[in-house]
């Protein structure tokens, strides 16, 4: 299979303000233009669009191509089932939606520390199992939110998976939060192959500053800013599909113009991306390195580096629910950001000379409001 795939999180809408408006009439030449220029891989969900993303794509796909000429994945929501019998009921339920009889991928979706937790407790592991053994899945996957530690752990406990789903950009490679990179080497070390989710960071890294552009478009003017973030993911040796969200006809031309003949990127590229890392990261608003001195001796146990880096993620790029999601993980383990009892002794280690106390503050006010 070429390596980009439609990830249907992102449609097309009549409406702006209603996700469920998603405009058929321009996904289904979308979906014709994707399969006519040889791509065959779609990814959708039980929860996107509201849930009106499975039905959308069995009218754009399903109902208009032999189901030999595509690839469909899907998702189970495990934290959405109870029971081992909600499984059973959902999967039926998104058998009908699509239109199909099976699923090519079927996912265990977002796992985290908690949701692995849950799901292990309640079968989800032996559901999908079952359901390969029947033949209503063929392969085997999670996508997966959380620390690198984590992933090896599922790995070892579950070698029946067959691949991971990851947020991998060029941004995020290197963050302690998203851990992009880390990720990856686990997955490669398991031999697990790895689908890219997020390659351009919610459509972030289409929007990149104007010194970041200038540098892309000095070396290709004719390509746009968005297909490089595609081509960092889809350079990686072990992963075969990147996902694109695409929401307009002019996005699918865009992307499969660039990915129809692949060319991976070459040195010259990955030093202007480096280059373009940094002008992004110096717009951040808490200047912390994650070097960690702060966090030795911390009476609270307060994951002082993690909690900036979610909080510059959400000041820079917008708020989202998984910022949400990895801060309450980490403070399963760690102190809040509010438990700071301000004794002072993060800030007397700070290299960056930070004002620690008052930044937790803020973190505390953007991030526990939505706990």
């Amino acid at each position: 299979m070429k390596k980009l795939g439609f990830g249907l999180m992102r449609l097309p809408l009549i409406d702006p303000e209603n996700p469920e408006s998603i405009d058929q009439d321009q996904l289904n030449r979308m979906v014709d233009i994707f399969l006519e220029r040889g791509f065959t891989y779609f990814d959708t969900a039980y929860l996107y669009h509201q849930g009106k993303s499975e039905v959308a794509i069995r009218k754009a796909l399903v109902e208009r191509y032999p189901r030999d000429s595509f690839t469909l994945t899907d998702k189970l929501p495990t934290w959405i089932a109870t029971k081992y019998e909600d499984y059973e009921a959902i999967f039926e339920e998104q058998l009908e939606r699509c239109g199909v009889t099976y699923f090519d991928y079927y996912l265990l979706h977002s796992l985290d520390v908690k949701r692995y937790a849950e799901t292990s407790e309640l079968g989800g592991f032996e559901f999908v199992k079952k359901l390969k053994e029947q033949g209503k899945i063929r392969h085997i996957g999670i996508s997966f939110h959380d620390k690198a530690t984590l992933l090896d752990q599922i790995l070892m406990e579950h070698p029946e998976i067959e691949y991971v789903q990851l947020q991998i950009n060029y941004l995020d490679w290197d963050s302690e939060l998203i851990q992009s990179g880390k990720c990856y080497e686990v997955a490669t070390r398991h031999k697990k192959p790895v689908i890219v989710m997020e390659p351009v960071k919610g459509g972030y890294l289409a929007n990149v500053p104007a010194e970041a552009v200038k540098l892309f478009k000095g070396y290709h003017p004719d390509l746009s800013v968005a297909s490089w973030a595609i081509r960092y993911a889809a350079s990686l040796e072990n992963v075969f599909m990147v996902l694109s969200g695409m929401s307009s006809f002019e996005q699918m031309v865009d992307n499969v113009s660039v990915m129809e003949n692949f060319v991976p990127l070459n040195d010259d590229e990955k030093r202007i991306i480096k280059e373009a890392v940094e002008i992004i990261r110096k717009n951040v608003v808490i200047p912390c390195t994650a070097c960690r001195y702060c966090v030795d001796g911390c009476p609270r146990h307060i994951a002082i580096p993690e909690y900036f880096a979610i909080y510059n993620e959400r000041k820079t790029f917008g708020p989202t629910p998984v910022q949400v999601s990895y801060y309450n993980n980490l403070t399963k383990e760690h102190g809040k950001a509010s438990d700071c009892i301000a004794c002072g002794q993060c800030e007397e280690h700070c290299p960056q000379h930070i004002k620690i106390i008052d930044a937790l503050k803020d973190v505390s006010k953007e991030l526990e409001a939505e706990d």
